[in-house]
C-alpha cells in the first residue's frame, strides 16, 4: 500500500494468495484461515466505524490541549511560546517515529502526537490570528479557519465516494513529489528566517505568499483523498481493529496541515 501521506507510506502491500488477508486471521468472509506460519491470535477486523471512533478521539486531544496553549500563553506568553515550539518539534519526532519506526497503529504514538500537535496549534492559532498583538477579529479568524477546514474536508470526502478523481499510484507519486517540493521550500523559508530576521517572499503576506498558501492548501486537499484510499484499502481488507489509530494519525497530519495554511492565507488578507 502506498501513499503520499508519510505516516501511510510506511504500510507495505503484501503479496497473498487469493482470499487471504495480509494482516493474518481473517479471510474476506470474516473467518480464520491457517497460515504456513506460527499460529497467530486472530484479532477483529478494523471497521469504518473504528476509524470514526479512534479518528474523533484524536481530534479531541488536539483540541484539549490546544486550549491548554491558550490559557497558558493567557498568563504567560513566554512559556505559552515554548509550548509551541515544544509541540511542532514533538509533533514532527513523533511522525518520523510512527513512518521509520514502524509504529504504524500504536495508540500510544498516535495520542502523545495529538498532544504534541494540540500544543503547536493552540500557540500557532494565537500567532497568525494576530491575538497575541491584540487582534480583535482573531476569535473570528479562527473560526472561519475551522470552518474552512471542515468544509474541505466534506467536500474531498464527497469527491472520494463518487469517485470523480481515481487515486492511482501515479496519482500518489505526483502527490509526493509536490509534497516533498513544498517541504523543501518550507525549510528554505525556515533558513531564510534565522539569517535574515524576516520573512522570506513564501511567508511575507504578498502576492508570493498568497499563491504558495493556496497550492498547499490544494496539494492538503487531494492529500485526502490519498488517505480516504489508503483507509478504505484497509478496511477491505481486514486489518487488524488497532491499525485504526494508525488511520487517525494519518488524518490528523493532513487536518492541522489544512487548517495551519487556511489560517494563514486568512491573516495576510486580515492584515491588508
Amino acid at each position: 500500500m502506498r501513499s503520499s501521506n508519510p505516516v501511510f507510506s510506511s504500510l507495505k502491500e503484501t503479496q497473498r494468495p487469493q482470499g487471504q488477508n495480509p494482516y493474518g486471521g481473517y479471510d474476506n468472509f470474516g473467518g480464520v484461515y491457517q497460515q504456513n506460519v506460527a499460529p497467530q491470535k486472530a484479532e477483529r477486523p478494523m471497521t469504518v466505524d473504528d476509524v470514526i471512533t479512534k479518528t474523533g478521539i484524536t481530534l479531541a486531544v488536539i483540541i484539549v490541549f490546544a486550549l491548554v496553549t491558550f490559557g497558558v500563553w493567557l498568563v504567560s506568553p513566554g512559556l505559552g511560546m515554548i509550548l509551541t515550539l515544544v509541540g511542532a518539534i514533538g509533533g514532527f519526532i513523533t511522525v518520523l517515529v510512527s513512518t521509520f519506526g514502524k509504529k504504524y497503529g500504536s495508540a500510544a504514538v498516535t495520542l502523545i502526537y495529538a498532544v504534541f500537535e494540540g500544543l503547536f496549534v493552540g500557540g500557532i492559532s494565537l500567532l497568525l490570528s494576530g491575538f497575541t498583538v491584540g487582534n480583535a477579529n482573531a476569535g473570528g479568524l479562527i473560526g472561519q479557519a475551522v470552518l474552512g477546514t471542515v468544509g474541505v474536508f466534506i467536500g474531498m470526502l464527497f469527491v472520494y465516494k463518487t469517485g470523480a478523481i481515481k487515486v492511482t499510484p501515479k496519482f500518489n507519486r505526483i502527490l509526493t513529489g509536490m509534497m516533498v517540493g513544498v517541504l523543501v521550500l518550507v525549510l528554505g523559508n525556515v533558513v531564510w528566517a534565522l539569517f535574515t530576521g524576516g520573512a522570506s517572499p513564501l511567508r511575507d503576506g504578498g502576492i508570493i505568499a498568497i499563491i504558495f498558501s493556496l497550492f498547499c492548501i490544494g496539494l492538503a486537499a487531494f492529500s485526502f483523498l490519498s488517505d480516504f484510499d489508503a483507509a478504505d484499502r484497509l478496511v477491505r481488507e481486514g486489518a487488524p481493529s488497532k491499525m485504526a489509530w494508525g488511520v487517525a494519525l494519518g488524518l490528523a497530519v493532513t487536518l492541522v496541515w489544512l487548517y495551519t495554511e487556511i489560517l494563514r492565507l486568512l491573516s495576510y488578507f486580515q492584515n491588508r
